[in-house]
């Protein structure tokens, strides 16, 4: 996609962000969350992250957005996780891919020191292929524990990357 600025949410971002999220939660095979954020609940949850990135097009409408924060305390803090959304009709067209590309920055930036993604839908053959031709590492498969909305199982695919 052309003409895409990725930058720091904003509080005039929370109301888009949170619909574009919560569209994923709803498709239910990708996020492990089940119900959609509320309001208040998305506010503290995109601001207490260490960055959440938002794109925009040149009309200044959010596209998608993207969360990173550690995935560990304490010895292990600099170990970053990140999760992406994408709004639907915008998926397949580059958009995700330069989110992570923008994450990674800043996931440097901050200070981290590996980027991982603890659970890749093992059906999520987009993101994985995404995620593998960027030059994260595969970790193996842990079979049928991600639940899909239909009730059916997947397994979850964690990747990292050194940074």
């Amino acid at each position: 996609m052309e003409h895409i600025v990725i930058r720091r949410l904003e509080a005039d971002d929370l109301p888009a962000v949170t619909a574009i999220w919560n569209e994923v939660i709803e498709e239910g095979c990708a996020f492990a969350e089940e119900s959609p954020l509320a309001w208040r609940e998305a506010a503290a949850y995109f601001t207490g992250q260490t960055y959440t990135g938002v794109a925009e097009d040149w009309r200044g409408k959010i596209l998608g957005a993207y969360i990173l924060h550690p995935n560990f305390s304490g010895r292990l803090s600099l170990v970053a996780n990140a999760s992406y959304a994408v709004k639907k009709e915008c998926r397949g067209k580059g958009l995700g891919e330069q989110l992570v590309l923008h994450c990674v920055e800043q996931a440097r930036l901050a200070g981290f020191r590996v980027l991982e993604f603890n659970a890749v839908a093992e059906n999520n053959l987009s993101a994985r292929r995404l995620y593998e031709r960027l030059g994260f590492r595969p970790l193996g498969t842990i079979p049928a524990v991600f639940r899909l909305k239909s009730g059916d199982y997947t397994g979850i695919c964690p990747y990292y990357l050194e940074l």
